[in-house]
This record gives C-alpha cells, sequence and structure tokens, in this order.
C-alpha cells in the first residue's frame, strides 16, 4: 500500500451526504469557462444520488450536464441533441446501459464511459466490445471520472481535427515495439496487425512500459503515468489493469507475454 491509496468509497459517499437535494431533469447552467464554449457531457443513471453529485462535480469544473433517468429516454435525448460525452451506468430500467450503447452505435459514435459494478466484469467486456471508452467501477472517485472524460475527449478532439482535414497520424508518432503498434494520437493499439481495444487507462498504462522496454516500472510509475496528480488509487488497481491488459491481447493472441511481472519490483514490457 502507498500513500497513493485512499478509499473511493468514502470520496463517492460524502459527495451523496453533502448534495441530498434532488436536481431537475433538465440542462445545467454550468460554471463559467475561461478558454472556449464548455463542453456537454449526459449522464444516465437511475441512481438520482448519483446524478446529483456528479453532475455538480462537473459543473464545477466548467461542464454543462444533462441528466436522464432512463436508457430509453437518454437514447432519443442523445440522437436529437447529441452532447459532447455521454456516462451510462449498465444496470437502468425500460432500456439499460448496454443496449443504449448497441442503438446508438447504429448512428453515432458518440464517446461513451460506462459506470459499472465490481460484479459486472463479463458486461464491462461486452461494453467494450460494442464500442465504449472507458469504463469506472462503482464506488468511483469523481476526480478520476473528470480526468477520464477529458483525456477522452481530448483524444476526440484530435481524431475529429484529423478527419476534417483529411490528414493521418504523423508516422512518428506512432510507437512501434516488435509486434505491438501504438498511435498515441488516436489511442489506437494493434498486436500482429490485429486491433486491440484499449480503455484510456489501459492505452497511458501500455504507453509507459511499451516507452522502454526491458526497464522495469513499479506500480507508483504506472501510476503517474494512468491518473492525474490529484487522483489517489490503490496498488491492486494497477495490478487490475495489467490482468486486463494481458486478457485482451491474449484474445488476439493467446500466446502473448509481453508484459512480465517483476515480482515486489512492478511491470516491464519486452518487444522480443
Amino acid at each position: 500500500m502507498t500513500k497513493r491509496f485512499q478509499t473511493l468509497r468514502a470520496d463517492c459517499q460524502s459527495g451523496r451526504e453533502a448534495l441530498a437535494p434532488v436536481m431537475p431533469m433538465t440542462d445545467a447552467v454550468p460554471a463559467p469557462l475561461t478558454h472556449g464554449a464548455p463542453h456537454v457531457i449526459a449522464l444516465v443513471d437511475d441512481d438520482r444520488n448519483i446524478l446529483t453529485t456528479v453532475s455538480i462535480a462537473l459543473q464545477a469544473e466548467g461542464f454543462v450536464t444533462r441528466v436522464y433517468s432512463d436508457g430509453e429516454t437518454a437514447l432519443k435525448a442523445l440522437l436529437d441533441n447529441p452532447p459532447d460525452l455521454a456516462v451510462f451506468d449498465i444496470k437502468m430500467p425500460r432500456m439499460d446501459g448496454l443496449q443504449l450503447l448497441q442503438n446508438l452505435r447504429a448512428k453515432s459514435a458518440l464517446p461513451v464511459i460506462f459506470l459499472t459494478s465490481k460484479d459486472e466484469e463479463p458486461d464491462e467486456a461486452l461494453g467494450l466490445s460494442l464500442g465504449a471508452d472507458d469504463y469506472i467501477a462503482k464506488p468511483f472517485s469523481q476526480r478520476l471520472l473528470i480526468a477520464r472524460i477529458r483525456a477522452i475527449l481530448r483524444r476526440s478532439e484530435v481524431a475529429r481535427g484529423a478527419a476534417a482535414t483529411g490528414d493521418e497520424a504523423e508516422p512518428g508518432l506512432s510507437v512501434r515495439r516488435g509486434r505491438l503498434e501504438m498511435d498515441p494520437l488516436r489511442h489506437q493499439v494493434r498486436w500482429d496487425d490485429q486491433a486491440v481495444s484499449l480503455t484510456v487507462t489501459e492505452f497511458l498504462i501500455l504507453e509507459a512500459l511499451a516507452a522502454r522496454p526491458g526497464v522495469i516500472k513499479s506500480r507508483n510509475q504506472l501510476m503517474d503515468a494512468a491518473y492525474s496528480d490529484d487522483v489517489f488509487v490503490d496498488d491492486r488497481t494497477i495490478d487490475s489493469h495489467i490482468k486486463r491488459l494481458r486478457r485482451k491481447f491474449r484474445s488476439v493472441d493467446p500466446h502473448f507475454g509481453a508484459i512480465e511481472t517483476l515480482y515486489g519490483a512492478g511491470y516491464s514490457f519486452t518487444d522480443g
């Protein structure tokens, strides 16, 4: 355990207690931004306490929020008046988060973050295969959610800019390590020329490992690479991400072994 550890449940619980009133289901007025127009974030969850606490936290960061308590209502709104990013709970009435994402992906590439519970790992995998950009397990840190939102928005803006100009990513920005190819500009990963879908957090951890093959990266170093300075996570969080990374690469290559564990020290990447 390190100094970076902080109980995420306490973060979420304290926010709920302080913000008991329920907000109306309308667009919220954001705090003023110092640069450009505010991004619009849609929140879809049947837990009104989560809608309230997360919405207020996002407003404090300068975002506009739109909140919806079921997937069916949200789908029409997301297609008729798209936000810049949406945050979905998986378990909801009328239309759950997975159905919502599947219906949305038929017509839209809107960036999506899933909120999941610890016992919903199969749903997480299905959500990512359907096109979710990231997932965060409940109970969650609002600071972590905001950091992931900002990272995905930056990635989306770069991709839209490249599409608008017709430009491809500059070759020099791609990272090649043996059979691994990473495009940091678009957060795209390929192994043996097969696409591997990673979340933002997983991409940043892999990027830190692949930057210097053979060099051991401690859990603290990987935390620093994947999380902003004001987000604190347990050592075991990094271990969980490494397990997911290996599982995803082994889905395209059953013999994948490029991420090595050095017990008591950390992890390293080998491109041999």
